[in-house]
């Protein structure tokens, strides 16, 4: 069975086509990141999942059935955002409320530790930080055995040791067969954690694979040597396949869709490079150069 199937969904807010004839489709045991600029419509795209809102046209189903028939089941968990925590009770006291409300609970106890707020349990929720805040709503997204964990910027406020944690707890949510998709602006994050990764610019998505495939996909590699006299940028712009240079004292970064023509060129002009590496992109430049080449095509499909 699938987790999550959109089929040709699209969602406006008057002008604005937030979601755009998006579909896909999310099996259980996946760790999915859903990256995009501000704007991509991965936030629309969290609300359809989650019966939020409603599509305009398409389907959204998940685990078969409609989002909100899924969540009544006790199949979703949800770390959002955004939207505030009850005030005026503890920690426990609010952990406890959704293990009560939720149809497959588990223990309090392990609720709490699995979350690591047993430190603050006696705390009231109007007095914790951020990161506090942010561990709470992970503790009440895992208050039951869920089948699909929707997590909306989850280690915002964190710090690193709390990420950690936090990506060792979803580790183990996943090894038990459970769905995790996330948001998130921490684009290292996507790249170590998750096994698949999908990129939305202007509500369509416009890549899916592997962090590792998404990277090839950019078809930029990454030329970085040293020079003792760097010549003008200029003249290493002019160089076959560069699309960008960057000087640094005698460090030169190069960008180039060919490297190997690239690196051929900068002997033929004479120039001695010392260092020199040539490496694939990182996740974080790929994300930049698909959704920089998405939006381009776009403005050339509107004249």
């Amino acid at each position: 069975m699938t987790a999550t199937v959109f089929t040709h969904v699209s969602k406006s807010f008057g002008q604005v086509r937030a979601v755009d004839d998006l579909s896909l489709t999310l099996h259980p045991g996946e760790t999915v990141a859903l990256l995009g600029p501000n704007g991509a419509g991965k936030s629309t795209t969290l609300d359809l999942l989650l019966g939020l809102r409603t599509p305009d046209s398409g389907t959204v189903e998940v685990f078969g059935t409609t989002p909100r028939r899924a969540i009544a089941e006790g199949r979703v968990g949800a770390v959002l955002q955004s939207g505030g925590l009850m005030e005026e009770v503890t920690v426990r006291e609010l952990v406890r409320l959704a293990c009560d409300l939720h149809p497959r609970a588990h223990p309090v106890a392990e609720v709490m530790a699995a979350a690591g707020l047993e430190s603050v349990a006696d705390r009231k929720v109007d007095k914790l930080s951020g990161g506090q805040e942010q561990r709470v709503r992970f503790a009440l997204a895992t208050a039951g055995a869920s089948d699909l964990l929707i997590l909306d910027e989850p280690t915002t406020g964190m710090d690193v040791s709390a990420r950690q944690a936090f990506w060792e707890a979803m580790r183990g949510q996943v090894k038990q067969g459970r769905t995790v998709l996330f948001a998130t602006h921490y684009l290292e994050e996507a790249d170590a954690v998750a096994d698949r990764v999908l990129v939305l610019q202007g509500g369509r998505l416009v890549a899916d694979g592997t962090a590792a495939e998404i990277k090839a996909r950019a078809g930029v590699r990454r030329i970085v040597f040293d020079l003792d006299t760097p010549p003008e940028e200029s003249a290493l712009r002019a160089l076959p396949r560069v699309t960008d240079v960057e000087i640094t004292g005698r460090t030169v970064r190069i960008r180039s869709t060919d490297a190997d023509a690239t690196v051929h060129a900068v002997y033929a002009a004479g120039l001695y490079p010392r260092h020199l590496e040539v490496a694939g992109l990182g996740l974080e430049q790929a994300f930049l150069a698909i959704t920089e080449s998405s939006e381009k095509e776009k403005e050339v499909a509107a004249r």
